[in-house]
């Protein structure tokens, strides 16, 4: 093999990989990703992966404010539940689709517990779901965001996701013209991004999903996705301390 048919190889393997690094760039930001100083993947502005069991719980200040969001339940129940979620975060979903109905059922519908939920988007798709969700009136709220998450791999793994998105806002009612506007309204994603950091600031949250159960006395914070058992300890717990 001769010198010139060397460096010709070489060059269409070095063109190859060049044309793969960057489709692979444009993917990721896609999604929501980039490349570190040192080249390896990373989420953007500092978002945070899915932990998928409980961390140990930490104790915040009782006169802590705490970023919060649309909710389920009476003002006045004497537990309310801060639910930090992203719409994209598969741990999440379980939550919401397993374990939320039992908490209704036994706790929020007794007027026990009022159940508040904020987004906490992990990259771009989720983020544009927040946005459209943000954009539904309180009676449809909670169902459109129990709607993403049945169809979350549906949306999530789409190439074209505000067009995903919008296809389920139509199931609600709304038109496919204020679903793009949703989605491309820049003063509300601003919104979402800065809740998001001042529930890292204020409750240091490693990941998604998670909660602040808390009193008029207390404020614990719990890290990943409860079960109902473990939920119901916890706040049965809360439900006796007054």
């Amino acid at each position: 093999m001769n010198f010139e048919k060397i460096i010709k190889q070489l060059s269409t393997c070095i063109a190859g990989f060049i044309m793969f690094a960057l489709a692979a760039g444009v993917y990721l930001n896609i999604k929501g990703f980039g490349f570190d100083a040192n080249g390896n993947i990373a989420l953007i502005n500092s978002a945070h992966a899915a932990e998928p069991e409980l961390g140990e719980p930490r104790t915040l200040a009782p006169n802590v404010v705490i970023p919060g969001g649309r909710s389920l339940g009476s003002q006045s129940a004497p537990v309310t539940i801060y639910e930090y979620s992203s719409l994209g975060c598969t741990h999440c979903a379980y939550f919401h689709l397993d374990t939320l109905p039992l908490l209704e059922k036994s706790y929020i519908k007794q007027g026990k517990v009022r159940l508040v939920f904020s987004s906490f988007p992990l990259d771009k798709s989720s983020l544009k779901a927040a946005m459209l969700a943000a954009c539904m009136p309180n009676d449809k709220y909670f169902d459109f965001i129990n709607l993403l998450f049945e169809h979350q791999r549906s949306w999530g793994l789409a190439f074209n996701t505000e067009k995903a998105l919008a296809q389920y806002a139509e199931q609600t009612g709304m038109s496919q013209d204020k679903a793009y506007a949703c989605m491309q309204d820049k003063q509300m994603a601003q919104e979402l991004v800065d809740r998001r950091q001042r529930a890292i600031q204020t409750i240091k949250i490693q990941g998604t999903p998670t909660f602040v159960i808390a009193t008029r006395d207390s404020r614990e914070v719990i890290f990943g996705a409860p079960t109902f058992e473990e939920l119901k300890t916890i706040i049965d717990k809360k439900l006796k301390q007054g």
